[in-house]
């Protein structure tokens, strides 16, 4: 967390709180103006939460922000903000080490009972899988596939933070661009086949917090069902009825799917290639 991006959210943070006093008096959020400025409030003031900041007085906020709305002359001199910056940022830093600290052996506790359970398989990268519906026959996906699944994600206390179950709807992904415990899953299942993965927070994660929902040293469980697979290379080189750009467009759609994504992943030189090797 810099500085640089602490000040200006902070400011923002202040307009929430500030609205949330303001809401208890009866502010009204009907226009498309009002819940939108809602709607840029309750982003920051979650951003805020996920950064770690907590300990902030609403009144002190509100007054800075009033002060600078009618331009009057700052009641703390810059030095002084700068040391209080300083302080509440090391706070927010040490409170959130603190609580990746403890996910990680809260994770590490979870998967050696849960390696104990009957069904539940350990990979060499640390990977571990259940097998909730075998298929009999059913190809399997490669690195340069797309596959379509449905999935559903929680925590380990079991909170939900994503599901195409519940959007209605299965999502196309390229096989490697999601996370290394999703990449090696894949791989190991066939088509018709649903899995449930324990995916530690070094295939997964890692130290990163995506997003608020999904804290930093996260061990994540997934129900996913392979639905079916998609040859992009083939598609490319045979499909005579699609334009390429139509075929380029699908794959760029299937990139920008809501799945777990590589790009927030921490890079990996662990994972080995997805065999159905079982410790």
């Amino acid at each position: 967390m810099k500085f640089q991006r602490l000040t200006p959210a902070l400011a923002l943070v202040g307009l929430v709180l500030a609205g949330c006093e303001q809401q208890q008096a009866g502010v009204e959020l009907s226009t498309s103006v009002q819940k939108a400025s809602y709607g840029i409030g309750l982003n920051m003031g979650k951003s805020m939460l996920q950064d770690g900041i907590e300990d902030l007085d609403p009144h002190a906020v509100a007054a800075g922000i009033q002060d600078a709305l009618n331009k009057k002359k700052q009641q703390v001199s810059d030095e002084e903000l700068m040391q209080a910056f300083t302080l509440l940022q090391a706070k927010a830093e040490e409170r959130m080490a603190e609580q990746s600290e403890a996910n990680l052996k809260a994770g590490q506790k979870y998967l050696e009972d849960n390696a104990k359970r009957p069904g539940v398989k350990t990979t060499a990268s640390g990977l571990q899988y259940e097998v909730i519906k075998a298929a009999a026959e059913g190809e399997q996906p490669s690195l340069d596939d797309i596959v379509t699944v449905h999935y559903e994600g929680r925590l380990i206390d079991g909170t939900l933070f994503d599901s195409s179950i519940e959007r209605g709807s299965p999502i196309d992904l390229p096989v490697g661009g999601v996370i290394p415990g999703w990449i090696e899953g894949l791989q190991l299942m066939h088509v018709g086949e649903k899995y449930k993965l324990y995916i530690p927070s070094k295939l997964a994660y890692g130290e990163q917090s995506p997003s608020p929902v999904i804290p930093a040293n996260s061990v994540l469980v997934f129900e996913l069902e392979l639905l079916s697979i998609k040859d992009l290379k083939a598609a490319l080189a045979t499909d005579a009825e699609a334009p390429t750009e139509e075929v380029e467009s699908e794959a760029k759609e299937a990139e920008a799917a809501e799945a777990p994504k590589a790009e927030a992943a921490p890079k990996t030189k662990e994972l080995a290639p997805a065999q159905p090797k079982v410790e």
